[in-house]
């Protein structure tokens, strides 16, 4: 098993201004990263020290990844609109974003026939599914909205006299949300 990259050993609050900073210059600039990077490492009294072309491969890597989480987050948005959920609940949102990130970075992978896929990748999709099965907000969101919308179509048909108050209710309770 190759060593892990330098960029792997960063510090969590350096890796998170990494790539704020990747973003804020456009994916650009790498020998001014590294060089303000590797000050902070050395004004922290850290040995390590990172390479523009190491900066270079995590940052191609990196905005290939905000892209497809800009494509998920496109995708979740999609689907919540065509499910006519105006609300979105933030972890199950938060979950869709992670599953539909980790399978398009899957399926990039096999694309090419002789790259296999990362296991750890097959594992955060696996932890992911298991982590939205468990999700129920999305699932209740979705039966209070379809809830109000059959109800909605109840009060219409009331309002237009094509049922009475009594068959109006009598549905809501058969229907289960009385």
């Amino acid at each position: 098993m190759p060593p892990p990259r330098k960029v792997d050993l960063l510090p969590e609050e350096l890796r998170r201004w990494l790539q704020d900073a990747l973003r804020a210059r456009g994916f650009s600039d790498y020998e001014g990263l590294a060089d303000e990077l590797n000050a902070m490492l050395e004004a922290r009294g850290e040995e390590l020290r990172i390479q523009k072309s190491a900066l270079h491969a995590f940052g191609q890597e990196f905005r290939d990844y905000a892209r497809m989480q800009d494509q998920a987050q496109d995708e979740i948005r999609a689907f919540l609109e065509e499910a006519s959920l105006k609300d979105e609940v933030d972890v199950t949102s938060a979950l869709f974003q992670q599953l539909t990130t980790i399978q398009w970075r899957l399926q990039m992978a096999m694309a090419t026939p002789d790259a296999l896929p990362d296991p750890r990748g097959m594992k955060d999709l696996t932890t992911a599914l298991n982590n939205l099965i468990r999700s129920t907000g999305l699932r209740d969101a979705i039966l209070k909205a379809e809830h109000a919308a059959l109800a909605a179509k109840l009060g219409e048909a009331v309002a237009g006299g094509e049922i009475d108050q009594a068959a109006a209710q009598k549905a809501r309770e058969i229907m289960g949300f009385a």
